[in-house]
């Protein structure tokens, strides 16, 4: 009676072929990618390093240092800690909070003057 009843479920051992074993190794990438990366990391360095050296100021300092910390920070994070290769529903859960923190300290950075003309004229009003 069991048996039958295994028969008619597909539970009888010899009915059911066996899954195969999938054996998956990790995921290579090639020697020349990281030395590429790496090329690229070295010229980004190089170029921060030469704004000390050229001696820019203001604005155009910071700007061309910001722009050359954050490609130094997208190749790290897109190759060395394998964010090209993941998903993107996971690449935009690691990388949006950032971006909109950034995005929000612009606004604040941006309204700061006016906040700051605004307490100057409303606090230096004397008696």
């Amino acid at each position: 009676m069991a048996q039958a009843e295994a028969q008619d479920h597909g539970l009888h051992g010899s009915a059911v072929p066996a899954p195969a074993v999938a054996h998956v190794e990790g995921q290579q990438h090639p020697v020349r990618l990281y030395l590429v990366v790496w090329g690229w990391l070295f010229i980004l360095s190089a170029g921060s390093y030469s704004i000390d050296y050229f001696g820019l100021q203001g604005y155009l300092r910071w700007g061309l240092i910001i722009t050359f910390m954050m490609l130094k920070a997208g190749l790290i994070v897109a190759v060395f800690m394998h964010m090209a290769w993941e998903r993107l529903a996971l690449a935009y859960a690691i990388l949006v909070p950032p971006l909109l923190i950034l995005v929000f300290v612009t606004i604040m950075v941006l309204e700061s003057d006016y906040t700051e003309l605004t307490r100057i004229l409303s606090f230096s009003v004397g008696p």
